[in-house]
């Protein structure tokens, strides 16, 4: 599916599919875990698309704790549509347009963190940008990209979507050359790890879909991810329709729980995970 649609679609549906729901409030214990440990106030999440279903939420509950927020986006009307929803919430942030993500418009050490969510592939060029956020960031840098050897990754490019890697560059995936930009800004590279380790390979797609592109055909299954009263919605979460969301999904989080080395969990691990700190932080 081209993905302009993609996201125009989830800027007014908020069914997300229970991976995406998961994979949100995953992200968020981690957030909310990082303003608590380096005492984060000002956070800029730049650019803010990269994770599929609603864009633009990815820092919600950050803003609740407090923070101030910046969202940065290279699409003008995604930018606006985030604006929108953010409104809905009842939550101000500051959003900012900027095409091409080359040079960011804040000072020099703006901000406590810094941070994106498997956005680096989507740019045309991730490494000025890595640069930048480097540049403006004070405390702490934190960069998560897709999971290459995840089986729903490998099972996706081979077999199900191979149109899409097209679409992207898919270097950006590789910890490895990420973590070189940013320490020849110099950052230093405190924690690594793996993110959103749910008991499901990570199909992107819905459930649904993905089955019946692979072939697969069944009433029952189908039933099981797309039937009456089918959904999953961060959003209901947040607006307080769905209290009982989070502990409803969270019982799947028992592999992202486990206490083994995360280098254990890359087979099921739906992305991986740089944290970096500026000027002497820990």
């Amino acid at each position: 599916m081209n993905q302009d649609a993609v996201w125009k679609r989830y800027l007014t549906d908020y069914n997300e599919g229970l991976g995406l729901v998961y994979e949100r409030f995953v992200l968020n214990d981690y957030l909310l875990g990082l303003k608590e440990r380096y005492d984060i106030e000002d956070v800029l999440e730049a650019p803010l698309y990269g994770m599929a279903g609603v864009s633009g939420i990815n820092s919600v509950m950050l803003a609740r704790a407090g923070c101030q927020v910046t969202l940065v986006d290279d699409n003008a009307e995604r930018l606006a549509g985030v604006a929108r929803i953010w409104d809905e919430l009842g939550l101000r942030a500051s959003f900012v347009a900027q095409e091409p993500l080359i040079k960011l418009p804040f000072a020099e050490r703006r901000f406590d963190l810094v941070w994106n969510w498997a956005a680096l592939w989507y740019l045309k060029n991730a490494g000025p940008l890595l640069r930048e956020l480097v540049r403006v960031c004070r405390r702490v840098v934190f960069i998560a990209m897709p999971n290459p050897y995840q089986i729903g990754y490998i099972v996706r490019k081979r077999f199900v979507e191979p149109e899409f890697f097209k679409t992207v560059d898919e270097r950006w995936v590789s910890m490895k050359l990420v973590k070189s930009v940013l320490v020849a800004e110099g950052v230093q590279i405190i924690e690594e790890g793996v993110l959103d380790v749910p008991p499901w390979p990570d199909t992107v797609m819905p459930a649904a879909d993905f089955l019946r592109k692979l072939g697969i055909r069944s009433r029952r299954l189908e039933s099981r991810f797309s039937g009456e009263g089918w959904t999953w919605s961060t959003m209901d979460y947040y607006l307080g329709r769905r209290p009982d969301l989070r502990d409803k999904v969270m019982r799947y989080a028992w592999l992202d729980r486990l206490r083994i080395p995360w280098r254990l969990k890359l087979a099921w691990a739906h992305h991986r995970y740089l944290l970096g700190v500026r000027g002497g932080e820990r």
